[in-house]
């Protein structure tokens, strides 16, 4: 019996932040275990015409320095106001939030950035309760050397 030749698969990137000190903590904690989800904007989706992920999809997640050091698959996807982001949603993104308002001042920052800004397009933007975030929750199946 013959076996089809295996190839690797090109796994998409997935992006924590911008390159840099934020990136380097959320990957970290990522491969510690502690952070099991993410909070992404929609509109950032949309202004780089990137389809929503699916659950069971595999990405490679990317360090600072453009190395692939895990495979991520995504367990479950959820569209929502941010408004009704919850606590368990916040405080499995690992990054030592006690309470959704510790979540959302940090995330706040992140947003009104000029680095998410200028991502954007949008010099002014901000986000209110009313915000469409995508809320992910994702498990490591491979860390890579």
């Amino acid at each position: 019996m013959t076996h089809p030749e295996t190839h690797p698969e090109q796994l998409k990137p997935y992006l924590l932040a911008f390159p840099g000190p934020l990136r380097d903590r959320l990957v970290a904690a990522v491969l510690s275990g502690e952070k099991v989800s993410t909070t992404g904007l929609l509109a950032e989706y949309e202004a780089e015409d990137e389809e929503l992920p699916e659950i069971g999809e595999r990405s490679a997640l990317i360090d600072s320095d453009g190395r692939e050091v895990a495979v991520l698959e995504v367990t479950e996807v959820r569209v929502l106001p941010l408004g009704d982001v919850d606590l368990r949603h916040a405080l499995d993104e690992g990054e030592g939030y006690a309470s959704v308002a510790d979540w959302r001042a940090g995330h706040e920052t992140f947003w009104h950035g000029d680095e998410m800004r200028e991502a954007l397009g949008d010099p002014d933007f901000t986000v209110d309760d009313t915000t469409m975030v995508v809320a992910e929750r994702f498990r490591v199946v491979e860390v890579r050397a």
